[in-house]
């Protein structure tokens, strides 16, 4: 399994995309500004899309894809797997013939180019050599993080987080773990803005890593421009159990 990052960024500018990963050729992790780096035939190829949650970082390249690629969709819709809450934000804030057509009725609602399959935690996904898990975050919408187990290899990304039981806990549930990406918004210094808006920070991440069993490889996402190597040195002078590595955009990572 090849996990190729299109964008991991908790912003934009140049060099820095929002969250956005490949797995293999054709499943989707969120549709941040990353998925702009896919050819047309890349886009093309893709055939499942899963949401963490609404917020726009996340989100803001699905309404592009699906026009993008309308054609090839009309005979192999795209299928888009997240909460119900998340599927509601989406119809009723973007995919409302006022901010963008409903492609969910397009070209009919009999025969839509996307159609949503709900998910709730603790529902699986299979499809191939995968199975896609859904866990329950603690974030300020309704959030989801996502294990991915392939029969050789094992991954979690949390999508955006902060503290919790239920990601760790489905993790040490797993036989294996070799790959946890977890995102990390803020420095300590922006301990309150972290709370506020429930994201990480690096005490709070350390704390949190104490619950986990395995000792999988650590990647670092949706890290704040402009502060990453600040976050980045808090978070190894905090953790010494785990090897801190700086997730990058135009990554591949394989399993």
């Amino acid at each position: 399994m090849n996990i190729r990052i299109l964008g991991c960024s908790g912003g934009i500018g140049l060099g820095n995309k929002t969250t956005s990963l490949l797995l293999d050729d054709s499943v989707l992790i969120d549709c941040g500004t990353g998925l702009g780096d896919l050819s047309l035939d890349e886009l093309s190829k893709l055939q499942h899309v899963f949401i963490t949650h609404s917020h726009l970082d996340h989100i803001a390249l699905l309404p592009m894809l699906l026009d993008t690629v309308y054609d090839a969709l009309v005979d192999r819709p795209l299928t888009l797997h997240c909460k119900q809450e998340t599927y509601d934000v989406l119809a009723k804030n973007i995919f409302n013939w006022d901010i963008w057509p409903n492609f969910f009725e397009l070209p009919s609602k009999e025969t839509p180019v996307i159609i949503y399959e709900s998910m709730q935690p603790g529902d699986c996904i299979e499809f191939g050599d995968k199975v896609v898990k859904m866990v329950e975050m603690n974030h300020a919408v309704p959030a989801a993080a996502y294990i991915i187990n392939n029969g050789t290899g094992s991954i979690a990304f949390s999508g955006d987080s902060f503290t919790n039981d239920t990601f760790w806990h489905a993790l040490n549930e797993e036989p294996r773990m070799d790959l946890v990406i977890v995102e990390c918004g803020f420095a300590n210094e922006d301990e309150d803005i972290g709370r506020d808006s429930k994201h990480y920070y690096p005490n709070a991440l350390a704390e949190d890593l104490k619950k986990l069993n395995h000792r999988p490889e650590l990647y670092i996402s949706h890290l704040q421009p402009g502060k990453e190597e600040q976050i980045i040195k808090q978070l190894n002078s905090s953790i010494s159990d785990f090897k801190i590595h700086r997730l990058s955009s135009g990554q591949i990572i394989s399993l």
